[in-house]
């Protein structure tokens, strides 16, 4: 358990489990390679459909590229460029939305996606997120103050190489520090030209409905999957208000993919169980923006193939 100093929050991090940010109060081949266990058409994540992010629209499968750090997400990688080679073949796979946030590596997940794909092509749009901090392997540690967010955003845009950042999201309210504030400097920043489109992570209902008093909201990211289905409040209401909702962990960090139920629906529907949980959260609802992540060129084929499963009501109605 890692506790930022008059934090009243600490960020737990199960055994064997990294994550990004824990959950509050609380993979070359071309773009005509074939699914891992689906046959059928081929991979593109084009078939689940797309997502608007304010002005911008993307497919919705996107990708989540915290996981081609170094283990626990924390330095660089052993083969550097073999996740260089898993964010081309995203591309490749018709995926136009990378997420990622400047405490993977600490650094290290925005300077390999610059190193792998900038110049970047038209209609990629990358999200990154700040309001985290690394001082150790094992932490991760909130820091809203609006300084450490404009160095934070500053530091974004270099090691992206851009001169703004199409999607920038709070990673994460600091109990330390006026949510109110924080958002007020994302705000200035937006102002200022340096973001194009603003979301938040890790927020309660109340929390997104101050955020979007002080700027327009474009998006959320909060943990949800087919086992934990706490953010489902916050899921509705980003339905109701038309904006993208982003589930970290879309897969549990595995844990999804050991239950029963979903182990019987990809039996039946020749499907992995990954695949079965990817597809239920694009079929759970329109706004919806998967983004699992991997740095394994066979698991992004199979993440990305499950835009094509569309499950059955029979299937819906024995995953819940």
């Amino acid at each position: 358990m890692s506790r930022k100093p008059g934090s009243g929050r600490a960020f737990c991090l199960p055994a064997g489990l990294v994550s990004p940010c824990t959950r509050r109060g609380y993979h070359v081949r071309t773009s005509e390679s074939r699914c891992v266990g689906m046959t059928g058409p081929a991979i593109n994540a084009a078939a689940a459909g797309e997502v608007a992010l304010g002005d911008l629209r993307v497919r919705r499968m996107g990708f989540g590229a915290m996981r081609v750090c170094g283990t626990d997400v924390w330095g660089p990688p052993k083969d550097r460029a073999a996740a260089h080679r898993v964010l081309r073949h995203a591309l490749e796979l018709g995926v136009n939305f990378i997420d990622t946030a400047d405490s993977y590596g600490p650094e290290v997940d925005e300077i390999l996606i610059a190193e792998a794909l900038h110049p970047y092509p038209d209609g990629l749009v990358i999200g990154t997120k700040g309001g985290l901090v690394r001082p150790s392997r094992h932490r991760w540690d909130e820091d809203g103050r609006p300084e450490h967010l404009r160095r934070a955003l500053e530091g974004s845009l270099r090691r992206l190489k851009l001169e703004r950042v199409d999607l920038y999201q709070f990673h994460a309210p600091d109990p330390a520090v006026p949510f109110a504030e924080s958002m007020g400097a994302l705000a200035e920043l937006q102002r200022a030209g340096k973001v194009r489109h603003l979301g938040v992570s890790n927020v309660s209902v109340a929390e997104l409905a101050e955020a979007r008093r002080i700027a327009p909201i474009v998006s959320v990211q909060n943990e949800y999957n087919v086992a934990d289905r706490r953010s489902d409040p916050v899921l509705a209401e980003c339905e109701r208000l038309g904006i993208a909702f982003l589930p970290w962990f879309p897969l549990g960090a595995g844990q999804c993919l050991g239950k029963r139920k979903v182990k019987r629906v990809a039996k039946r529907r020749g499907a992995t169980p990954a695949q079965i949980a990817l597809a239920w959260l694009l079929a759970r609802s329109p706004v919806m923006l998967p983004i699992p992540g991997t740095a394994s060129l066979a698991h992004l084929e199979e993440n990305v193939a499950a835009a094509t499963l569309t499950l059955s009501a029979e299937d819906l109605a024995e995953l819940g």
